[in-house]
């Protein structure tokens, strides 16, 4: 009973966290904390790094400590609870971070329905240079009209 659970609490944190995700992109990065993410949409730089790689620190830290929960005081959902997390950071990084954005040069070539539709949600979002008036801020789930040709 306990590994159904512990597969229920990996698989309900990941689906949990793209909400987590969408809430903190439109209202804590396009709100208070513009000025951490606002390099993201026009670069005012000329590093590799962006103000707005800091925002994983904060679900990266709850993770570990998580890992600590589970490890030191032996709370055992607080390692599905982490690996939830970590697993949607690393399918997050790996969407947006090297397939959207392009920050390492694979995945150049993906083209089937999906991946055209998260590109297409994306490009939407970003089309707005400001923090007001964006749309679709959700990264692994995105309206359906971006499916669509």
């Amino acid at each position: 009973m306990q590994i159904f659970l512990w597969i229920l609490i990996f698989f309900g944190t990941f689906a949990i966290m793209e909400f987590n995700a969408w809430f903190t992109h439109k209202y804590i990065m396009h709100g208070f904390l513009w000025s951490l993410h606002k390099d993201h949409h026009h670069k005012d730089h000329k590093s590799w790094f962006e103000r707005n790689d800091a925002f994983f620190i904060f679900y990266a830290v709850i993770s570990m400590t998580c890992f600590y929960l589970w490890s030191y005081e032996d709370i055992w959902y607080c390692l599905p609870l982490g690996l939830g997390i970590l697993a949607y950071g690393i399918a997050y990084f790996t969407v947006h971070d090297i397939f959207i954005h392009q920050r390492f040069k694979i995945f150049r070539n993906a083209n089937n329905w999906y991946a055209k539709g998260v590109r297409r949600a994306h490009k939407m979002h970003h089309k707005h240079l400001g923090k007001e008036d964006g749309e679709c801020f959700g990264m692994l789930v995105v309206p359906f009209k971006y499916f669509k040709k």
